[in-house]
């Protein structure tokens, strides 16, 4: 079977299997806060100015900046997409080296710098205090196979809903351009229409989800290194 049906098999069942965990829904606006955050950090790379981002609890935000010119928007509205994909490599790549540990240090990091710099509305931060305080739990107090599963679930959460967000772009492009968020803004500025945006967004998602998968299939498990015998010298 090729990488590509391997991911869209390994999308389809864990859409499916998530749902049916407890409070699933709760961990899916890990990917919406790694969306923001996108934005935000690449609003200050280009020197422009974050207000504020909100959180959901439909799982969608938004970030309010301002940036010097037009052209500015462009790498800042690519920013969202493409860092949540690239965040669930990230964690996939982390698990397949034995990293989980590293890995759930890192998202707890992002959420206490999101929370301090930039969320403010009264869900997102209390989602984020959640989530840190859950993080931090499963850190230092349950044992490794809790932790591992946790983090597992997060990563499957983040890099389903990594796909399914730029799907839902293209419906929303098709529908009424204009509400199609990232897209929408890129169209303004650019000679690509948002549809073709949207398209963009879905092809890189589906690239990162096909290295993402093939990080999870390919993860090898530590061996114990054999001793080889010792020759004496004289």
């Amino acid at each position: 079977m090729g990488n590509g049906l391997k991911t869209v098999f390994f999308l389809i069942g864990s859409a499916f299997l998530t749902r049916l965990i407890p409070f699933s829904s709760f961990f899916r606006n890990l990917d919406t806060m790694i969306h923001e955050f996108g934005h935000a950090i690449i609003t200050l790379a280009v020197s422009g100015k974050v207000m504020y981002i909100e959180l959901y609890a439909n799982h969608s935000g938004v970030t309010y900046s301002q940036i010097m010119n037009n052209w500015s928007s462009i790498p800042v509205s690519l920013a969202g997409y493409m860092t949540a994909s690239l965040f669930a490599v990230f964690l996939f790549k982390m698990r397949a080296g034995g990293k989980q540990r590293l890995g759930l240090q890192v998202m707890t990091v992002v959420s206490i710098m999101a929370l301090v710099l930039f969320v403010r509305n009264e869900f997102g931060v209390m989602w984020l205090v959640g989530f840190i305080a859950l993080n931090i739990v499963m850190l230092a107090l349950v044992p490794r196979w809790l932790r591992d599963f946790y983090y597992l679930l997060l990563a499957f959460l983040t890099l389903e809903e990594s796909v399914m967000g730029p799907i839902s772009l293209i419906v929303y492009a098709l529908e009424n351009p204009a509400t199609a968020g990232d897209a929408a803004n890129l169209s303004r500025v650019t000679p690509i229409p948002a549809i073709g945006w949207a398209v963009l967004f879905t092809l890189f998602s589906l690239w990162c989800a096909k290295n993402a998968i093939v990080a999870f299939l390919e993860r090898k498990k530590k061996r114990p290194v054999r001793q080889q015998p010792q020759e004496p010298y004289y």
